[in-house]
């Protein structure tokens, strides 16, 4: 059985990698931020299962478990974000980043 070269695991990430930061940047919505948020750490993820392959580097199960590790950060940065959104709706009518001035410490 062939494998596939890991410039088309890293072209996968690189593209969701760019699409998470575009999406972030160009977002007003507190959720749209979040999704972007979450293609960034996708995108670290395929890079380090990528890399833990036997035939393209050397770090074996640690790119599995490290991978397994940003999936947990980012389940918990998900829920406090989606909580924080949630009182900012209820304070605001609105999930506009943008209308957050008074958060400024």
């Amino acid at each position: 059985m062939e494998t596939i070269p890991i410039s088309h695991y890293l072209f996968v990430g690189a593209v969701l990698f760019v699409s998470g930061v575009v999406c972030m940047a160009t977002k007003r919505n507190g959720v749209g931020v979040l999704i972007g948020v979450e293609l960034v750490l996708n995108a670290a993820n395929i890079n380090l299962v990528a890399f833990s392959h036997p035939a393209y580097g050397v770090l074996g199960l640690d790119g599995h478990v490290f991978a397994l590790f940003v999936i947990v950060l980012a389940a918990g940065e998900a829920a406090i974000a989606l909580a924080i959104l949630l009182n900012f709706y209820n304070n605001h009518a609105t999930v506009d980043v943008d209308r957050a001035e008074e958060l400024r410490g």
